[in-house]
């Protein structure tokens, strides 16, 4: 399955988001397997979840179930379970294989208001001739340093598009990129740190940032769709 983070909603954790899943599968009366055990757990599988704070399009989770269900109907019951902001978007039979061997690749879009759309591309620019660019970040292990730059695909600033910032008169540079999943992952704060590092860029405003897509990366540079390889199943079945 699909879904999304939208508007204040970005900012639901991963385990809140996972509570109103659940709770969203029993209000649409979904069939869904449960683990064996002392203590059984539904059987949901949730992969790669974007940080909290950022929207998304192209969240994506897998769950088992005891029976067949038509993957449309299963998708609008969900979605109607759901806050508006957590929307279900696609539902596809899986066909075999780990959704998360299928996702390899990020694509993102970040914000930057008060920020000139030139004095950002001088940033990218030095930012994508530096061969590494070392930031830090606080994990789960302690502070860690490691290298933002040789993750990302591409880095572009957006010029084509209408500026998102309410007045007009404000700058508001738009910056686009494509970050491969990587150990430890490379996530859009961490870019914005390379850029810190290597151009002393320092937006005044904290960034508003949304995952547009994620999947198996071209040799083209293009994101396929890690659910594209199921869309001929006619049913969600258990396992």
């Amino acid at each position: 399955m699909r879904y999304a983070k939208r508007g204040p909603l970005r900012f639901t954790s991963h385990r809140d988001f996972a509570r109103a899943f659940e709770r969203a599968l029993r209000r649409a009366s979904v069939p869904v397997a449960f683990s064996q055990g002392f203590t059984p757990h539904p059987k949901i599988s949730y992969a790669s979840a974007a940080p909290t704070g950022v929207a998304s399009e192209a969240e994506y989770l897998e769950i088992g179930l005891r029976e067949p269900v038509d993957p449309a109907q299963l998708q609008v019951a969900l979605d109607n379970a759901l806050s508006p902001g957590l929307d279900v978007l696609d539902a596809v039979v899986a066909a075999g294989g780990s959704l998360a061997d299928r996702i390899g690749a990020s694509r993102w879009r970040m914000e930057l208001p008060e920020v000139a759309p030139a004095v950002l591309a001088q940033a990218v620019a030095a930012f994508t001739e530096a061969e590494e660019v070392l930031v830090e970040r606080m994990t789960k292990q302690g502070r860690r340093t490691f290298d933002s730059r040789g993750a990302v695909v591409s880095i572009d600033v957006d010029e084509g598009s209408a500026t998102p910032s309410v007045a007009s008169a404000v700058p508001c540079a738009i910056l686009e990129m494509v970050v491969r999943q990587v150990t430890p992952s490379v996530r859009p704060d961490d870019v914005l740190s390379g850029l810190r590092v290597v151009a002393g860029l320092e937006p005044p405003v904290a960034p508003k940032v949304i995952r547009l897509a994620q999947g198996t990366l071209t040799a083209q540079g293009v994101i396929v769709d890690p659910l594209d390889a199921d869309r001929d199943g006619a049913a969600i079945g258990g396992r």
